[in-house]
């Protein structure tokens, strides 16, 4: 588990139960809030290799590299691609090889997505689970559209079919039909999750966002249990989460958010007493209405008599 002032972070990844081999692979930068998920694409050797690459490279442009996030996001994974087709070349076990990629920056409150093909990056915020980023494939494109629901795309015989990829051709930053990249505010309060398809191909949307919600703070829990719920669920491909939780984030369900929700209400009760006029003594006010009172009696009064 990884742990700043920031975020903690947690990572799991799993072969599954029908593949001996894993071509997933990750990489955490903590201190830089770098965080990327890699699925290799083209047979054993060749997939690995190509994952193996990319996350080298992009490993080595980010640690080297400076300016805007984007750029950097853009580039690091063009640089990726192009060492991938590279070396392709040289070995005829690794001609084809490639691989599908999310890429996650974090900088300050801002978060900096890269994405090609079909792994996933997840918003968690207030309970609620969102996708931020699209699957680079027929079958995406049409869940998208919601032309097919989620449970259709799950099980769809082109579900793996993808129109994107890191490596099968020599590429530039600038391409439009290449990397995908998004930004959006980072809160203290919100988490984000990126995975392989191998999680996504089992779990729904409402099943990931139940296991996260009963986040307490260990984040390798959290990625721990939702390898173990696609192993449950089948275990039919490899699997990588990469769980990246901001410093106030809590499950709705876990036994920590009770505290935290005293804490926030203690918080809001003294910033409404500190805010409010100071309370007038309740003696003052009885003293108040009694004037009142004898002044309404006395002026009757004196009508009485000036009537006479």
């Amino acid at each position: 588990m990884g742990v700043t002032t920031r975020f903690r972070s947690g990572v799991a990844t799993d072969p599954g139960l029908l593949r001996r081999h894993n071509e997933d692979r990750y990489w955490v930068d903590d201190d830089r809030g770098i965080f990327l998920v890699v699925d290799g694409i083209g047979g054993r050797a060749a997939g690995e290799k190509a994952a193996e690459v990319a996350v080298e490279t992009i490993r080595d442009y980010l640690n080297a590299s400076a300016g805007a996030p984007e750029q950097r996001v853009r580039s690091a994974i063009t640089a990726a691609n192009n060492a991938i087709h590279a070396q392709a070349q040289e070995c005829e076990e690794w001609r084809g090889m490639a691989c599908v990629l999310t890429l996650a920056l974090i900088e300050d409150d801002r978060i900096t997505i890269g994405h090609v093909g079909d792994s996933r990056l997840y918003l968690f915020w207030n309970g609620t689970i969102r996708k931020l980023t699209s699957d680079h494939s027929p079958v995406g494109e049409q869940e998208d559209r919601a032309e097919l629901s989620e449970q259709e795309a799950m099980i769809h015989p082109r579900r793996h079919e993808v129109y994107r990829d890191v490596g099968s051709e020599a590429r530039t930053a600038t391409d439009p039909d290449f990397i995908e990249t998004r930004q959006c505010r980072f809160k203290s309060d919100a988490a984000i999750l990126l995975c392989s398809d191998g999680l996504t191909d089992l779990l729904t949307s409402a099943e990931i966002n139940e296991i996260v919600d009963r986040y307490d703070g260990d984040p390798d829990r959290v990625a721990g249990e939702l390898v173990d719920a696609a192993n449950d669920a089948g275990g039919k491909d490899n699997v990588t989460v990469l769980f990246v939780a901001g410093a106030d984030f809590r499950g709705r369900v876990s036994e920590a958010m009770p505290a935290a929700r005293e804490r926030h209400s203690i918080t809001r009760e003294r910033v409404s007493t500190a805010g409010s006029p100071p309370a007038e003594p309740a003696g003052r006010f009885a003293w108040m209405i009694l004037g009142m009172v004898i002044g309404l009696l006395l002026g009757a009064v004196v009508g009485r008599l000036l009537q006479w």
